[in-house]
């Protein structure tokens, strides 16, 4: 069961704050969309030191990181 986080338009830390709750549930895929360059970059640090498996999808002006085990 795959869990969708919509943090666009946020400031950081909040995106990592919430993709880190949803990460520590355990449920993958964890998907997340964002806006900002620095939100996806801190995200994608967060989730390379859990040794996690991310990859990041442009869609326009936004960013979507898939979050795996």
């Amino acid at each position: 069961m795959e869990v969708t986080i919509d943090a666009r338009g946020l400031s950081c830390p909040q995106p990592v704050l919430l993709a880190a709750k949803e990460i520590e549930k355990g449920v993958f895929p964890v998907i997340i969309k964002v806006d900002g360059a620095t939100a996806c970059e801190n995200i994608r640090r967060f989730a390379l030191v859990k040794k996690l498996k991310v990859s990041i999808t442009e869609v326009g002006d936004d960013k979507i990181l898939t979050i795996q085990k």
